[in-house]
């Protein structure tokens, strides 16, 4: 979808507005915006429309084309690949800075390209202070005075950057855009999250370093595979608060969990060379809080494997020494495995131990350096997706409820439950209404009881199911109301 719009490419010199203006034009605050100078790095995209012509915007970041320094070098070429696909360029400059020869050499490269370009003057924030622009015109493209932060100029530009896009009829792309599945990347910093992402776009979409932290922006990228379409989303690493230090980190962090919240899918990355930490486990509990259908990813299976083929090796090694110490005979060598299908299988009981409340989350071992495993989470992110919107009809769901027997989830001690009636509320995640004969709250195994049966019989594979709990009201003499009176009054 995003292939077929016209491509516009924000670039310029670091902290000359290109965030603010990125954002006024999306009507978004997907980028990070603070005077902290380089906070962009990757390339963010965003949609949007001017009478009627949609089209894609793409933030890139700061650019210093003879830094060799490897972040700056890194964002360089992050904004070459989008030029190369650009319908048009825009230069954003400094009014109050003047031309730079920076801004000089950007012009030349962008001129260069081949490519329509724009000058767009910022930080001209009143009418008197147009003035400002004329020093620019010796750069021999045209010029837009305007002010991002208000809005002000930005109707011209957008006159001049869309005048020969197409048109589209109104709801056509947001029909399509219904269709996508949305996938946030989430995890600690340095698992991993900018490379399994690369892998599944099948390009270079986000700067890769050793680097913890190099991700800051909300990065997403739309991948159309066998006539499906999903928008990957990476987000910066979740850290503890203690250990964030720029505003910029804290802002990507906030950044992160509020595109949690909005997402179908979340893939919760973690360094399997490394194992499971607290931090794994509190970004877990984030993911199991906001409802989102979970896909362990444990990274970096290769380095986990190679570790238990050096761990057994030094076992090994042991064992021979301590024999030759001894002299005599050893017991029955117990063989250290190194088979990779075992050792998931020890591995996977050892993560659900660690994340005991996303036990409906499957688990898969990758290595998204390698590609190895990576093309089976499509295959994941499509099931979970569909349970996730799953929605059973009101009749199924109660003759469902008839065959269950109520007993056995029901402590002996406790006051019998019985559920007179379930319906269907909401989906992402499957919300459930109950209409039960308790005042207070389902004790929490009755309702374990009652979610695994309910996904032994929906499957609903990867997917939280919430429950919300009503008391059926008495009508008069005491009899009790039919049910479909009360579900009338919800």
């Amino acid at each position: 979808m995003n292939e077929k719009l016209p491509s516009i490419v924000i670039v310029g010199r670091p902290n000359v507005g290109k965030s603010t203006l990125f954002n006024r034009l999306t009507g978004t605050r997907r980028s990070i915006v603070t005077d902290e100078p380089g906070i962009t790095r990757d390339r963010i995209y965003g949609n949007a429309a001017w009478n009627g012509r949609p089209f894609e915007i793409v933030d890139t970041g700061g650019l210093l084309p003879d830094d060799r320094a490897a972040m700056p070098r890194e964002i360089f070429k992050q904004a070459q690949t989008a030029i190369e696909g650009a319908t048009s360029l825009v230069l954003v400059v400094d009014g109050r800075s003047g031309v730079t020869p920076l801004d000089s050499e950007l012009a030349r490269r962008m001129r260069r390209t081949g490519k329509p370009f724009v000058v767009a003057v910022n930080k001209v924030d009143t009418m008197r202070q147009e003035d400002l622009a004329a020093q620019f015109y010796e750069i021999g493209a045209e010029i837009f005075p305007l002010s991002a932060e208000h809005g002000l100029g930005v109707d011209a530009l957008l006159d001049a950057l869309t005048r020969e896009f197409p048109s589209v009829a109104e709801g056509e792309q947001t029909a399509s855009e219904k269709t996508e599945v949305q996938v946030a990347i989430i995890g600690r910093p340095n698992v991993g999250k900018s490379t399994l992402l690369n892998q599944l776009a099948g390009a270079e979409r986000s700067i890769v370093a050793a680097e913890p932290g190099t991700t800051r922006d909300v990065v997403d990228t739309l991948v159309l595979r066998e006539g499906k379409s999903y928008r990957f989303v990476d987000t910066a690493g979740i850290r503890r608060k203690g250990k964030t230090n720029l505003f910029a980190e804290k802002l990507g962090v906030i950044m992160a969990r509020k595109h949690l919240e909005r997402a179908d899918v979340a893939l919760l990355v973690a360094d399997a060379s490394a194992g499971i930490s607290a931090g794994d486990a509190t970004i877990a509990g984030y993911a199991e809080q906001s409802g989102r259908s979970v896909i362990v990813v444990m990274n970096k299976w290769d380095l986990a494997i190679q570790k238990a083929r050096q761990a057994a090796t030094d076992a090994l090694k042991d064992r021979r020494e301590s024999a030759e110490k001894s002299r005599g005979r050893s017991g029955p060598k117990r063989q250290i495995t190194t088979d990779p299908a075992r050792l998931a299988a020890e591995y996977e009981v050892l993560v659900r131990e660690r994340f005991k409340f996303l036990p409906y989350a499957p688990i898969l071992f990758v290595s998204a350096l390698t590609g190895e495993h990576v093309d089976n989470l499509y295959d994941l992110i499509d099931r979970v997706a569909e349970a996730g919107r799953r929605r059973i009809s009101t009749g199924e769901l109660n003759r469902w409820l008839a065959g269950v027997d109520l007993g056995r989830g029901t402590s002996p001690t406790a006051h019998r439950v019985k559920i007179y009636y379930v319906t269907q509320s909401a989906v992402s995640p499957p919300t459930f209404i109950l209409f039960t004969n308790q005042r207070k709250r389902l004790h929490f195994s009755f309702e374990r009881f009652l979610e695994n049966r309910m996904r032994a019989e929906f499957d609903f594979f990867g997917t939280p199911i919430r429950f919300i709990q009503r008391v059926r009201e008495l009508g008069r003499g005491g009899r009790q109301r039919p049910p479909q009176k009360r579900r009338r009054a919800d």
